[in-house]
């Protein structure tokens, strides 16, 4: 399965689409919690569908590779139980997209058809969920033809969604211009929206702005993702994804002190093993062999939430710093 947005295909797969109790403790970012809140639940309702869904929805947010099974399983169980749940079904589609990710294009051809046809479900069951149309189209997007992928039946998604739902379908439609790499229609088309009324949507078109500013950072088009990413604060300054994208980029200019201004803040509020690693990174290139060493350490006593390469590199530097 092709990935050519990572971050934005993990927002769609943390889609947080259960909007319960669980909802303040997974924006807070409190997963730990949530997940111990679904488990005591389970333990007096083995099979509740709100409880697992949630429960599938914390341990992806963990970036826990090594869980990713058992989130799964949540998802099977899910569905079984609650075979007409749309949540169940996208519980059990964002797992195992959680593991397609982690264990790469090879392994997860083997389980693509079962990702399409839960998100399918998901959108059949419930025609409004917009977290489950999301994941659909970015299945269809990501995924090569021989399992159900294709820029057709993306479209087709699109216009579907346009006859009920047009400022879904445009949000929708900026993610294909994304994927797409038609950057300035989707740019044109995602900075002329007012920010929605929905969360579900809003949380989308804050995602879209990051991942078009990510995608010119990548391509060293540096102007152009920092007015993205500016307007992305600008717009939802109380979400920290587009800080990260900031750092990210100052760290590709060699603004290396910026990036640990903008870095050391959210790590008190936010921290994530990204972003600790990526101060160490920064602290490294400023020589301050301390402070890097320190956030390497950081970044390594979290569970998940770093590439397998991440966590090697801040292994090797951390032993050096330490010898």
């Amino acid at each position: 399965m092709k990935v050519a947005l990572p971050l934005l295909l993990l927002a769609c797969l943390s889609s947080q689409a259960v909007a319960s109790d669980y909802t303040p403790l997974m924006k807070a970012r409190k997963f730990a919690d949530a997940e111990r809140l679904a488990n005591s639940r389970l333990e007096k309702d083995p099979n509740n569908a709100e409880a697992l869904a949630a429960k599938v929805d914390a341990i992806i947010e963990t970036g826990n590779q090594g869980r990713f099974e058992e989130a799964a399983k949540a998802g099977e169980q899910c569905v079984a139980a609650h075979p007409q749940v749309a949540a169940c079904h996208l519980a059990l589609g964002n797992a195992l997209g959680a593991k397609a990710l982690a264990n790469g294009v090879m392994s997860a051809l083997g389980y693509a058809g079962t990702i399409r046809d839960a998100f399918k479900k998901a959108v059949d069951l419930d025609p409004h969920n917009f977290e489950a149309r999301m994941a659909l189209l970015n299945y269809y997007l990501q995924a090569p033809g021989i399992v159900g992928g294709g820029k057709g039946k993306a479209r087709t998604l699109i216009a579907q969604t346009a006859t009920f739902h047009p400022e879904a379908a445009k949000v929708m439609q900026a993610y294909f211009d994304v994927v797409d790499e038609t950057f300035s229609a989707a740019e044109a088309a995602i900075t002329a929206m007012p920010v929605s009324a929905s969360e579900a949507i809003a949380e989308q078109q804050r995602d879209v702005l990051v991942s078009l500013g990510n995608a010119h950072t990548a391509a060293k088009r540096y102007a152009d993702a920092e007015r993205v990413l500016r307007l992305a604060i600008e717009r939802f300054p109380e979400h920290d994804n587009a800080l990260y994208a900031m750092a990210r980029l100052q760290q590709a200019q060699g603004k290396y002190r910026e990036a640990a201004a903008v870095l050391e803040p959210l790590l008190a509020r936010a921290p994530r093993a990204g972003g600790w690693y990526r101060l160490g990174q920064s602290h490294q290139a400023l020589g301050d062999k301390a402070k890097a060493a320190n956030a390497y350490a950081q970044a390594l006593a979290m569970p998940g939430g770093m590439s397998k390469t991440a966590r090697a590199d801040a292994e090797t530097q951390l032993k050096a710093m330490r010898n």
